[in-house]
């Protein structure tokens, strides 16, 4: 868990005229209401502005991440935050593209509410003038009646507008077609801008590009109810220079719970970073300064295999949302893996991260000897080459050299008294995990 004084050193690029030219620097603004008065109202007094993050899944992921970035940067630039995690509306979820979202049990959604929550409370500063609130969709809706619902909220919709969104639109032209359930969730998030706006005078709401028609729902709804006007800002869908989508690794997307992605694959993730992407990744996912920025986007392009970019990347990322500590410990565990650390050092959790994608075997006994680990490991294809792979210095237990074919692995050696590093050449490792 990331500490607080990663959130009290962070600060916004003061070399920017205002908040809007810097989010817009970054990459950061898609599509929003009137540019010119949303510039002005953030370059103005304080104002209360609000995401909405539903409780779909136990954990947020690295689109949320965006989201939770960009409330940060606004909260650092005077503005109040309100964390909105959605009791109700995880009870329908938003529609998607394809087909129609399974519909979890209000317990299970209860307890996700909790862990969002938790996460959300991490990115954002809840001391100050400006401090963050948290608030729950649920407290406004328990009581509504269907009745009322529809009397009160519905009237002011037109099913011809509500057609035409893009993620309703979608599925109507699919297989699928779109359930009464998630038509109506527009209405519902609409509801929930009226009411923030009622509340805390709330005029602004961020979130994904592909939300547009349920961000501008609100703004239409604040129009008709109120007679006033309200803004939205969308920011861009994030995909990577091969068009392929971001924040997916190997079709698993990049959670911000480390029980789901280790801060070791995490860090992993952005260490990957395609150079073509670095910078932009920097913009949108660190603090660091425009000058910081364009320093490494020239190291990036001038010395590209010293990959400094894509470290500085991975080290910001990774502390701010595992926690520096965390963070240097993976950093040790990737050198130590390679032979360039302690591995007796690595704690269990990490060690067992830092080796997931590994080959792996278990073995029940341990006394096994170098040549018959080699062969069990899939490091070698027989005795006789795992012989020689001893012989000519290039099998390695728990980073240490073997030299003698004929040795035995103890009980002494294993990592938390289970595990063996093995290492053939310079690259090609594997696990063995000792007992049952």
């Amino acid at each position: 868990m990331p500490d607080i004084s990663i959130i009290e050193s962070q600060q916004n690029d003061p070399t920017f005229a205002n908040i809007w030219q810097e989010l817009k620097w970054r990459g950061l603004v898609h599509v929003s209401t009137d540019e010119a008065e949303l510039e002005k109202l953030l370059a103005g007094e304080p104002v209360a502005y609000y995401c909405g993050f539903d409780p779909t899944a136990s954990s947020l992921h690295l689109g949320n991440l965006v989201q939770l970035l960009v409330m940060r940067r606004l909260q650092l630039a005077g503005h109040k935050p309100l964390g909105l995690v959605g009791g109700s509306t995880g009870l329908i979820g938003d529609p998607r593209p394809t087909a129609e979202r399974t519909l979890n049990t209000k317990d299970t959604v209860n307890e996700w509410v909790g862990y969002l929550q938790a996460q959300v409370r991490r990115f954002l500063s809840f001391n100050g003038a400006n401090a963050a609130r948290m608030v729950n969709n649920f407290d406004w809706t328990e009581a509504l009646s269907a009745i009322d619902f529809l009397r009160e909220m519905g009237k002011h919709y037109r099913v011809g507008t509500m057609l035409r969104k893009d993620a309703v639109s979608s599925r109507l032209n699919s297989d699928e077609g779109i359930s009464y359930t998630e038509f109506s969730y527009q209405i519902l998030q609409g509801m929930d801008y009226l009411q923030l706006f009622r509340d805390y005078g709330c005029a602004l709401q961020t979130g994904g590009s592909d939300q547009w028609g349920n961000l501008t729902s609100g703004t239409e709804l604040i129009r008709k109810v109120e007679g006033k006007t309200v803004h939205a800002l969308g920011t861009p869908l994030i995909t990577n220079s091969d068009g392929t989508k971001f924040g997916k690794s190997e079709g698993n997307a990049i959670w911000l719970d480390a029980g789901m992605c280790s801060a070791y694959a995490f860090y992993q993730f952005w260490l990957n970073t395609a150079d073509a992407d670095v910078v932009d990744r920097l913009k949108v996912f660190t603090f660091l300064s425009r000058a910081e920025i364009q320093a490494l986007g020239v190291a990036v392009a001038e010395l590209p295999f010293a990959r400094e970019g894509q470290q500085k990347l991975a080290f910001e990322v990774t502390s701010l949302v595992h926690g520096v500590e965390a963070t240097e410990k993976v950093i040790a565990a990737s050198a130590a893996l390679f032979g360039n650390g302690d591995l007796s050092a690595l704690d269990r959790s990490t060690l067992e991260a830092a080796t997931s994608e590994l080959p792996s075997v278990r073995i029940r006994v341990d006394g096994l000897g170098i040549v018959d680990l080699l062969v069990a490991a899939g490091l070698s294809d027989s005795k006789s080459a795992a012989r020689r792979t001893v012989s000519e210095g290039g099998a390695y237990v728990n980073n240490e050299k073997v030299s003698d074919p004929e040795a035995v692995i103890s009980e002494a050696e294993l990592l938390h008294g289970q595990y063996l590093l093995l290492r053939r050449g310079k690259k090609n490792l594997a696990t063995v995990q000792i007992g049952s």
